[in-house]
């Protein structure tokens, strides 16, 4: 079985970002397995500014993960 998820290594901050976001997804995902639960949930959280905050949170959380174990790109490009 192939791990989704094999290293938090990316070769710039715009590939880090978008791990943190699909980190993100994929807890939703774990947290929530039922799809049709997820897609019946989804209007009411898209219309809520608090809830939009919260999300990026987390994704902000995700991405300063993956910069710390990058290292924060530092001499990287």
């Amino acid at each position: 079985m192939t791990s989704w998820l094999p290293t938090l290594i990316t070769k710039t901050p715009e590939e880090g970002y978008e791990l943190a976001v699909k980190m993100s997804r994929v807890a939703v995902k774990m947290t929530q397995p039922d799809a049709k639960m997820r897609e019946k949930l989804r209007p009411v959280y898209a219309g809520d500014a608090n809830a939009l905050i919260a999300s990026s949170q987390v994704v902000a959380t995700n991405f300063a993960t993956v910069a710390a174990a990058n290292d924060y790109w530092r001499g990287k490009s």
